[in-house]
């Protein structure tokens, strides 16, 4: 605007500017009549802040007229969002007044296990986000939580009392206890929890492929376990925990478990590599976010599942050199990218709602504390047909013929072990090097 003022700017300029109501020669009086802020109307004389404020204030009612004051500082949250007709849009779905409300009003205590009583269980694991964000509840692993209500849900179903016992056993003393183990050294990825769930899956469907051939886990036979593999390996593989938890626990005879290799796909070519992240420089076309994901494959054979959980502090600005902390030493982005990353940086995705308005997030999510998903990553990368996993390969084959494996495992986070492996495969000539400090 041209006055310099912060204000409203409802006007716009001759050349696509925005313009204050008096640049613009006098729009209107767009003065809130409650809070006296200069703001979007959302009803008559009304902004949408306030509107916000009030619609909050009924459904967190406690029955006293006053705001429960467990809730206030959801409350506090949800009504300074940057854009409130977020906020007005979610609170208007009847299943959000009804889940609201019975916090507010003590018919369900305020407890991750009193959201559990809870439904939908997707709008209820947002609005868990929100209260964890807002420090209503005590954090908890969110993907250990969604597992734990899908075995709830699944387990009861499975009509066989005997079958259900031994999956109940397997969930416990295997699937779910590695899952803590894992949640306890950092959060949980949604892999790791599609990966729990279809050992859970493959492992009723095993059961009933028994009960098929008229046998139980305790006289399974080396038969049943092949003919079960022999139905696709690729797509049962997972029944190896099962098995193996199994036969460990005694509660069927030791088998030999099949074994196939299920190497990665063969990696882009160089040039089809270069090819890309040149269109990833030129098309403007494409979202920035997209771009700045896909670099980061390419250049740094980073996983989606790593990239997700960047936050903008990974993002260092040293005079005019641009850096990238994926591993010690950060590394250098070279241009054009660096530039591309920086005009990321002010213009992240779902900043603007109560959910993430301060998040460190290099790619905020949509849920409350939540970074963008990996798999929400990849469809949006698998949607330009970007080739994300034989990407990677490319880059990091490429990488570990370029320097020492030790150097390229430090600077991007891999394990010394995987790179060595890569740079053996792909004929590295750095076989001898060895890792540490070479400065003296």
């Amino acid at each position: 605007m041209s006055c310099g003022v912060d204000r409203l700017t409802p006007g716009l300029a001759p050349d696509g500017g925005k313009l204050c109501t008096d640049c613009a020669g006098g729009l209107g009086d767009f003065t809130c009549e409650q809070c006296g802020q200069e703001a979007r109307r959302y009803r008559r004389g009304v902004c949408g802040r306030c509107v916000l404020a009030e619609r909050l204030h009924e459904l967190l009612d406690d029955g006293t007229g006053s705001i429960r004051p467990e809730l206030f500082p959801l409350f506090d949250m949800l009504w300074q969002m940057k854009r409130p007709w977020g906020g007005l849009t979610w609170t208007s779905h009847p299943h959000v007044q009804r889940n609201l409300r019975a916090l507010a009003c003590g018919q369900v205590p305020i407890t991750h296990e009193g959201l559990s009583q809870l439904t939908p269980w997707r709008s209820v694991a947002y609005l868990r986000d929100l209260l964890m964000q807002s420090r209503v509840l005590p954090p908890a692993d969110r993907q250990l939580l969604f597992f734990q209500r899908s075995l709830a849900e699944k387990l009861p179903a499975v009509g066989d009392a005997e079958h259900r016992r031994l999956l109940e056993l397997f969930a416990a003393w295997h699937v779910e206890r590695r899952l803590r183990t894992l949640a306890s050294r950092g959060p949980l990825t949604g892999n790791q929890v599609q990966q729990a769930r279809e050992e859970i899956r493959l492992a009723t469907a095993f059961l009933g492929h028994l009960a098929q051939r008229g046998h139980d886990l305790a006289d399974c036979t080396q038969a049943d376990v092949d003919a079960w593999y022999a139905g696709g390996y690729t797509a049962r593989r997972l029944t190896h925990a099962f098995l193996r938890w199994a036969m460990r626990s005694k509660y069927m005879p030791a088998v030999a478990v099949p074994h196939r290799s299920t190497s990665n796909p063969a990696p882009i070519a160089q040039h089809q590599r270069l090819a890309l992240l040149r269109q990833l420089v030129d098309h403007d076309d494409v979202p920035l976010q997209d771009r700045v994901a896909a670099v980061l494959v390419l250049l740094y054979a980073q996983p989606l599942t790593r990239i997700a959980r960047l936050g903008t502090d990974d993002v260092q600005h040293r005079d005019s050199e641009v850096l990238v902390r994926l591993g010690d030493p950060p590394s250098p982005v070279p241009a054009p990218f660096a530039g591309m990353l920086l005009d990321y940086l002010g213009q992240r995705p779902n900043t603007m709602t109560a959910t993430n308005p301060d998040a460190r997030w290099l790619f905020p999510g949509r849920r409350a504390g939540q970074p963008m998903t990996p798999k929400t990553l990849e469809l949006r990368l698998r949607h330009l047909g970007f080739p994300t996993q034989r990407g990677r390969t490319a880059a990091i084959r490429h990488l570990v013929l370029q320097a020492p494996a030790p150097v390229v495992a430090r600077m991007l986070g891999y394990d010394d072990d995987t790179t060595a492996r890569l740079a053996e495969e792909a004929g590295g000539t750095w076989r001898h090097y060895a890792p540490g400090d070479h400065s003296q």
